[in-house]
């Protein structure tokens, strides 16, 4: 994937487009952590954040970049567009994106992880 930090488009229906962007970076705390970063418009913004943990792992050189695992074999690739579209729609669903306007609101992605794996695994 040449540049990480790109922003690529993620088109969602006629109405809704998102530009996204994928930044791995360090907590204060020594953790790494993966972010997920939407933007509908300049001041419409939501992160999905991975941070590590117990049970809760993200790329820190043992995968490749951008993946985030639980460790017990369920793994998702932050790069790529569907699993993506599935953190935007279950994000959705649950009313966790930032409404037009409102600034940025941060969310856990390790409470949409499940749902997320859960879908994925009927698609395929």
């Amino acid at each position: 994937m040449g540049n990480d930090h790109r922003l690529r488009r993620l088109v969602v229906d006629e109405h809704t487009a998102y530009d996204w962007t994928l930044r791995h970076s360090h907590a204060p705390d020594g953790g790494c952590r993966e972010t997920l970063t939407l933007y509908r418009d300049p001041r419409t913004v939501t992160r999905i954040v991975f941070g590590s943990g117990e049970g809760r792992y993200v790329a820190e050189g043992y995968w490749y970049s951008g993946s985030v695992t639980d460790g017990r074999g369920n793994l998702l690739n932050l790069h790529e567009p569907g699993v993506v579209r599935a953190f935007v729609d279950e994000a959705d669903r649950r009313g966790l994106l930032a409404e037009p306007g409102a600034g940025t609101v941060e969310v856990d992605g390790w409470e949409l992880f499940r749902a997320v794996v859960r879908g994925r695994e009927a698609l395929a």
